[in-house]
């Protein structure tokens, strides 16, 4: 590591083969919390590059405890976090949204490290048990539509780096890695980031896959469609700018999507949500979010449609059943 740091200290950059070989030897534990924090903190300093990330994304998918789900078709709705807002969980309730109107849904996340509330918290605490066993999931997703890959049931490697993350409680290039690592590589995602040069990174890393995406960045720095600005949106057929007036919506305030000052004041909110009982910021919010995410899997689908049918899923208490199953099972 020592020699590693030394080049990064002379702001050189790593080749693709380089990351991918030093996030193994993170993963094997070979380096102590003075050097994992040393190695954090060069990627806060200055930009993170393709190569670095896609060779952090390549160590990380190698290493995965994988799961084949291909008989789903599977979308996954994920931001990378960090971005600092303390919204409610937005894109984990979008997920029981879209798992509502049927589209099935491999939801990848973790424990929060720099907000109040990761979709592992919120899960946590209305008692889902994680698994990675893969006759589960796939009863999840055959019966709730929905299932949950909690990342550290599938990245041995993230273990080595859990308490220097924690300690740190500042957003690292892992919260980039998040969003790219699912472990069973559904067919279509819906990505958010917490800053726009991510979002580009992300696009140039998976513009050449077999999959659909969309990535999503707001323009006052949510990793989601917050309606409190424009978003710039990332697909394979290029980059838009769209405004919620574009899509009928009103732009809301900052302070009508906060998530509360803790794990219970997110799931109370997430459950009067789930209720139907949500306000109309938070509502519109959550059901923009799922109308774009039906929109990536058949892009021909109006926006109208998407956000219709979305609607039906949450005030036709479909998302709640969908969660209630996934508890349950």
């Amino acid at each position: 590591m020592k020699a590693i740091l030394n080049k990064l200290y002379n702001h050189e950059r790593l080749t693709k083969l380089e990351a991918k070989q030093v996030l193994k030897d993170i993963a094997l534990e070979k380096y102590n919390d003075a050097h994992l924090a040393s190695f954090m903190t060069v990627f806060m300093m200055r930009p993170i590059t393709v190569d670095e990330l896609a060779g952090f994304r390549d160590a990380l998918k190698e290493l995965a405890i994988k799961i084949d789900l291909s008989d789903f078709n599977t979308i996954d709705i994920v931001g990378t976090g960090g971005d600092g807002k303390d919204t409610f969980n937005i894109s984990t309730l979008t997920s029981f949204i879209v798992a509502g109107t049927g589209q099935k849904v491999a939801k990848h996340g973790n424990y929060s490290v720099s907000s109040q509330s990761g979709s592992s918290d919120m899960l946590a605490s209305f008692g889902y048990e994680f698994t990675n066993d893969e006759n589960t999931l796939k009863n999840h997703l055959d019966k709730a539509n929905i299932c949950f890959l909690h990342a550290p049931k599938f990245h041995p490697a993230m273990k080595a780096v859990g308490p220097t993350r924690k300690a740190l409680k500042l957003k690292t290039f892992f919260n980039m890695l998040g969003p790219l690592v699912n472990p069973s590589s559904p067919k279509n995602h819906m990505l958010g980031t917490f800053n726009l040069e991510v979002a580009r990174l992300y696009n140039y890393i998976l513009q050449d896959e077999d999959i659909n995406y969309g990535i999503i960045h707001a323009l006052d720095g949510y990793d989601e469609i917050s309606l409190t600005s424009g978003f710039k949106m990332f697909t394979k057929k290029g980059e838009q700018l769209i405004n919620p007036e574009d899509i009928g919506q009103q732009r809301i305030q900052q302070s009508e999507i906060f998530g509360g000052n803790s794990v219970a004041d997110a799931a109370k909110i997430f459950k009067t949500i789930l209720e139907g009982e949500g306000t109309e910021a938070q509502n519109n919010v959550v059901l923009t979010n799922a109308a774009f995410a039906l929109k990536i899997v058949d892009d021909k689908k109006a926006f109208s449609t998407a956000f219709e049918e979305a609607k039906a899923s949450l005030f036709g208490g479909k998302a709640k059943d969908c969660l209630n199953k996934l508890i349950n099972l």
